[in-house]
């Protein structure tokens, strides 16, 4: 009987193994390439994609119209970020945002044309020559609080900030040549609009309700922690940087719909685009009138108006609805903003012209006397012009810094955070001493924001460690820049500044790294040093601020113009 059983054990393991043998092998997915489109800054990205079934083995940028050096971090991190993650849902690289963007379309396309189909090129709009005998740089920043867009589902109020951002040439009797307008809008979390940059409020406020999916209902609260507060402020878009994804009512994208203001307003001065908006938006909304109004007021408005009125606002409307000054931004003061800040311009030409902004979170400066923590938000913008060879021919940088009112310094722009995050310690007299907390209401929030000023606008009571003022020092980096390229300006700041905290090295420092960087120049390097930092000492990148990247952004966001000076 024994023998018996293992001979049947024997024939079942024989017959199993047979069968296993003769199953058939799966067979290795199949490897293919596939090639697709985005569009970058400069033009049309073209990407080469391997893929083994649903796995992406390789992603190869074939060609590009991108700046050198700027484009670089996101030429060669994007694809190797794509492949790690098999998956396009990956961080674009910053002060590169065009570039990842374009890169990441690009894949899809290669991946799902149907879905992503490759951008239609555009024709270039022909850049008619402006000529003028004097020019001037104004730039303006609007800004303005506002209780909404709504609620959510569990009646938390959405909280929002818009600053409008004009950066416009004028000629000497005032008319404008050229204009850039761009806006950063920023939420509470709890808002369900995709795409809307976010903001929660300070570390230790606790947060904010948070409508991750925007699906309209509350997923939770956002993290209450430092590293929540940075990533927040670093993913902040103004609405051109969002650019095909902000879309309008009338199907236009936001940029579009600015772009046919700013061709309405050329020609102008401040006062006659003043003029134009009392005479041709509505008193309730400031939004272009339309024939057809269902408001009695905007229907009697626009019938006043002459035939070739109505033409006129026809041609707008036909690409531009959106409201010139409500509680999404106020657009016509960025302007008179800009005219009232500008400055006159020594040049004799220019072909570009850009406009970029850098947000950044920091940490203090320093704690109050009851051991709270400062934070502090700054946001850089520089407005540039470029000559046919990329050159600066103009630099214009302004700052916006913001902190929690317990910092003690005179001057300082206040934000304690929404309505409902219970105020913020408050050093009311600047003594170094908390004298209790900014009051919790809506009053206070608009109060606070329609306080905030530049440090250009803050002037002489902005003195810094040396003696000098914020623009003395300011200016003085605006007129070591002009003539050189993004790269150069780039290259001068690796050389000539401290590792450490990006300030311009000086002689008889008494850290030894910053010695020996110095120690190993030339003399005619040290002299030109010396005639910088007798004016300008402060860092051209710490958590100040960051100047280089914005300089970098306003050449990345730049436009063609043909601009000559008689």
């Amino acid at each position: 009987m024994k023998k018996l059983l293992v001979l049947l054990l024997a024939f079942a393991m024989a017959f199993s193994m047979a069968a296993c043998s003769s199953a058939p092998e799966e067979e290795p997915a199949e490897a293919v390439t596939l090639t697709g489109v985005g569009e970058g800054f400069g033009g049309p990205i073209e990407v080469e994609v391997m893929m083994e079934g649903e796995t992406i083995t390789a992603v190869e940028v074939l060609s590009h119209s991108e700046s050198a050096g700027i484009s670089d971090p996101a030429i060669e991190g994007i694809p190797t970020a794509i492949v790690e993650a098999n998956s396009t849902e990956v961080d674009a690289v910053s002060g590169a945002t065009y570039t990842s963007d374009g890169i990441i379309y690009a894949v899809n396309n290669a991946i799902d044309p149907d879905t992503y189909p490759a951008p239609v090129e555009e024709e270039p709009e022909e850049s008619s020559e402006v000529t003028a005998s004097d020019v001037y740089l104004g730039f303006g920043i609007s800004n303005l609080g506002r209780k909404g867009p709504g609620a959510d589902n569990e009646e938390v109020q959405v909280w929002s900030i818009n600053q409008v951002l004009a950066s416009v040439l004028f000629d000497g009797e005032g008319r404008i040549l050229e204009m850039n307008v761009d806006q950063l809008e920023v939420a509470t979390p709890n808002y369900d609009g995709e795409g809307m940059p976010h903001f929660s409020g300070f570390p230790g406020q606790g947060g904010y309700n948070f409508d991750e999916n925007h699906d309209e209902v509350v997923d939770g609260m956002t993290e209450d922690t430092e590293e929540n507060f940075f990533a927040e402020i670093d993913g902040w878009m103004t609405k051109r940087e969002r650019g095909d994804a902000y879309v309008m009512g009338n199907g236009n994208t936001w940029v579009e719909q600015m772009n046919g203001f700013q061709k309405a307003f050329a020609g102008m001065t401040v006062e006659e685009v003043k003029d134009w908006f009392d005479n041709y938006t509505s008193d309730r909304n400031g939004r272009p009138l339309k024939d057809g109004s269902e408001d009695a007021e905007d229907k009697a408005k626009y019938d006043a108006l002459s035939d070739d009125e109505k033409a006129m606002l026809a041609d707008v409307t036909s690409t531009a609805t959106m409201s010139l000054n409500d509680s999404h931004g106020n657009i016509v003061a960025a302007i008179e903003l800009a005219y009232e800040n500008r400055m006159p311009l020594e040049i004799e030409e220019a072909s570009s012209y850009g406009l970029g902004m850098v947000s950044m979170g920091r940490k203090g400066p320093g704690a109050d006397s009851e051991s709270v923590q400062v934070w502090s938000i700054n946001q850089v913008v520089a407005n540039s012009l470029f000559d046919d060879e990329d050159r600066l021919v103009a630099l214009h940088v302004d700052q916006l810094e913001i902190a929690t009112p317990n910092y003690d310094g005179e001057g300082m722009p206040h934000f304690s955070g929404f309505p409902g995050q219970g105020g913020y310690n408050f050093d009311e007299n600047h003594d170094e001493v908390v004298d209790g907390m900014t009051s919790d209401t809506e009053e206070n929030f608009f109060a606070e924001i329609d306080g905030w000023m530049t440090k250009r606008e803050r002037g002489d009571s902005y003195v810094m460690g040396n003696g000098n003022t914020w623009v003395e020092h300011m200016d003085r980096y605006e007129e070591t820049f002009v003539g050189m390229t993004i790269d150069e300006i780039q290259e001068w700041f690796n050389n000539y500044t401290s590792d450490r905290n990006g300030r311009p090295l000086k002689d008889g420092s008494d850290d030894a790294e910053d010695k020996a960087k110095y120690d190993a120049l030339t003399d005619n390097e040290k002299a030109m040093l010396a005639d910088v930092t007798s004016a300008a000492t402060m860092s051209l990148n710490d958590s100040h601020g960051d100047i280089i990247a914005a300089i970098k952004a306003s050449f990345e966001n730049k436009k063609d113009i043909d601009l000559k000076i008689e």
